[in-house]
């Protein structure tokens, strides 16, 4: 097996930041605008997000939620073991710009599963996708970003790798090769 680095953790943090001043070129103070990330992993780059814009943005609370997508995934059947995260959402998602986050987008079907279960907490007025990396070439379902933190085109035998200091104790991306895959 064999592992490369995407972005290290000096990169990475640069990264956020990036993707946070593009949020706030489109949606200012974010008085109109909600958070919400993907759960499992998704909710760490949500949260990573809402305090830098929170910094950014002294006094302003930025709305940020977390929402599990586990019984609205098509897959939900298939999998032998089912373990729902929690899903908090505090606010209202009514009328507002929500911006969907997940860390990694591979097929889109996570995506479709999370814009189904967001739809239970009311009807936005817009909604948009955040996401650290984009695997392209992946897609079984025609979704695409609208803020991209690194593209990766990679193959089926490849997975990208997302490391939380939070959880792993290190922010960076890796990308590793289990094998050949043509």
């Amino acid at each position: 097996m064999q592992r490369r680095v995407l972005l290290d953790n000096t990169r990475f943090g640069i990264t956020i930041s990036r993707l946070c001043r593009q949020l706030i070129e489109n949606h200012n103070d974010f008085s109109d605008s909600v958070i919400i990330g993907l759960q499992p992993r998704g909710i760490f780059v949500a949260r990573r997000v809402s305090a830098e814009l929170s910094t950014l943005f002294p006094g302003k609370k930025i709305m940020c939620g977390d929402l599990d997508v586990t019984f609205h995934r098509d897959d939900f059947r298939r999998r032998e073991i089912v373990i729902p995260s929690a899903t908090k959402i505090d606010f209202q998602i009514e009328d507002k710009n929500v911006i969907l986050v997940d860390d990694v987008l591979y097929t889109g079907r996570t995506i479709r599963a999370g814009m189904d279960a967001m739809i239970d907490y009311g009807r936005p007025k817009k909604v948009e996708l955040l996401v650290l990396v984009d695997r392209r070439y992946s897609r079984h379902l025609p979704i695409a970003p609208d803020y991209i933190g690194i593209s990766v085109d990679t193959i089926t035998s490849e997975k990208v790798i997302v490391n939380w200091k939070e959880t792993e104790g290190v922010d960076e991306i890796l990308l590793e090769n289990r094998g050949t895959n043509y």
